[in-house]
């Protein structure tokens, strides 16, 4: 099926690169989505879009400034604040396409992506539904796990890493970037078992293993699971049981906090293994049936 190039405006001036998958004529559905933690939309979601798009639902999927063919500098900065404005930007974009229903756009993100939209929708107040794919819901649990993990030491030197970019920084110099992925032990920012060839199997061409260091300790303040209890809409919480990414147990307390709105559902899966083969096949299932239950089967705002 087909897709459009678009761009989607930010608030402040920029341009963020994007799909539309039209999911026929008439108002329908948007869906929009984004990725985790430093991937673009060429890393494996049009596969999703296409499943959703083909059950007739729109669905736009971007890629946050500084990375891909999105507009900002430094490139390869990854900012809580401005990715959280890209949704807002996003979400604005899609609720004035001539063909969206603007009551019926729900959010979809993965990862670290999983977390901002819970934060998204929980500032918009307007949005449909949630899907949350293997999600990062607290950074401090994340913390905790890389402490455990890798160790103190390790943990000093990515924290020193990050105080040198966040200075080079404030003297107009280039950044100090990190490779988002790598082996344990690494100079990474993701460094479980598997991690590293898993993710490069997702990835596009056009794709850069950098961020800048900063983020190491920019991000500890990144808690989604603190604004569930706001959410004004229903929330699918998507678990792989034997994550070594993100915290399994944040997962499940942000579940539990958004109480009769959230559906739970779990896999026996690591982190990247919902993106491929039988266990992508019963998330993307599972996602289908969640939105067709809360946008298809809704009815559509009337246009007069």
């Amino acid at each position: 099926m087909a897709r459009e190039d678009v761009r989607i405006p930010t608030r402040d001036g920029l341009s963020l690169g994007a799909w539309f998958f039209g999911g026929g004529d008439g108002r329908r559905p948007c869906v929009i989505m984004a990725h985790g933690f430093g991937a673009t939309r060429a890393c494996g979601l049009s596969k999703f879009a296409e499943r959703f798009q083909a059950a007739g639902m729109h669905v736009l999927v971007f890629d946050y400034r500084f990375f891909g063919d999105s507009d900002g500098e430094p490139r390869q900065l990854l900012s809580v604040r401005t990715q959280l404005e890209d949704w807002a930007s996003a979400i604005a974009h899609a609720r004035g396409h001539a063909d969206v229903d603007p009551d019926r756009v729900a959010l979809w993100g993965t990862s670290y992506s999983g977390g901002a939209v819970v934060v998204a929708a929980a500032r918009d107040g307007r949005v449909a539904a949630i899907s949350s794919l293997v999600p990062m819901m607290d950074a401090q649990a994340v913390a905790r796990d890389m402490r455990r993990v890798e160790g103190w030491s390790w943990m000093l030197r990515a924290a020193w890493r990050a105080i040198v970019d966040a200075t080079r920084s404030f003297f107009g110099m280039e950044p100090l970037r990190i490779r988002i992925v790598g082996p344990p032990g690494s100079a990474a920012a993701i460094t479980a078992p598997g991690a590293e060839s898993a993710y490069l199997a997702l990835v596009g061409p056009d794709w850069v293993n950098a961020v800048c260091a900063r983020i190491m300790l920019t991000g500890g303040t990144f808690r989604p699971v603190l604004h569930v209890a706001k959410l004004p809409c229903p929330l699918l919480v998507q678990i792989g049981e034997r994550d070594q990414v993100v915290p399994v147990d944040a997962a499940e307390r942000a579940a539990s906090l958004a109480k009769e709105k959230a559906t739970v559902l779990k896999y026996p899966a690591d982190h990247f293994d919902v993106y491929e083969g039988e266990l992508f096949e019963r998330a993307v299932a599972d996602e289908l049936a969640f939105f067709e239950r809360h946008l298809l089967e809704r009815s559509p705002r009337s246009s007069a």
